[in-house]
């Protein structure tokens, strides 16, 4: 896939593109996020029918602090894409759910490794961590010697 396709059509929308290790990349703004995902799964030559994952990065000291990296893939036309989109603490990105059922769990993930909210989401609740957890553990200003009391198993030992 050339990176550059996209590229052409939304040149305001997508800063960067290029081929990396051979695997098409292209960063997004965020507000147009969401029209960039449903173009990658809808076109007919792109046709990203599988969102393989959805990941965060925290960039501690850096604006804006995360990034979000949606991993796509092709199967009819057996291609990649790296989607980056980067975004401050405390904006939400749109939801790929409502295009790919994967993105449910996933963003879930996000959300509570990293705290970084999307707009839309049908059940944005912790996937990993118990409800009562403080904090998102993958974010690197997390203290590594927090720990959360447990009371119920904190009565077994």
């Amino acid at each position: 896939m050339d990176p550059l396709y996209l590229q052409n059509q939304f040149p305001d929308a997508i800063p960067r593109a290029f081929l990396d290790k051979g695997e098409a990349v292209v960063h997004v703004i965020p507000e147009e996020l969401h029209n960039i995902l449903k173009i990658c799964k809808n076109d007919p030559q792109l046709k990203f029918e599988f969102l393989m994952d959805v990941v965060g990065v925290d960039y501690l000291g850096q604006q804006p602090r995360f990034e979000v990296i949606y991993l796509l893939y092709s199967l009819t036309q057996n291609h990649r894409l790296r989607l980056h989109v980067r975004v401050n603490e405390g904006e939400m990105l749109p939801t790929a759910s409502n295009l790919w059922a994967s993105a449910d769990w996933a963003e879930r993930e996000v959300w509570d490794m990293f705290g970084i909210a999307f707009s839309g989401h049908p059940n944005l609740k912790r996937i990993l961590l118990f409800e009562g957890f403080e904090g998102h553990p993958l974010r690197r200003d997390y203290p590594v010697s927090k720990r959360q009391e447990i009371p119920e198993i904190e009565e077994k030992l």
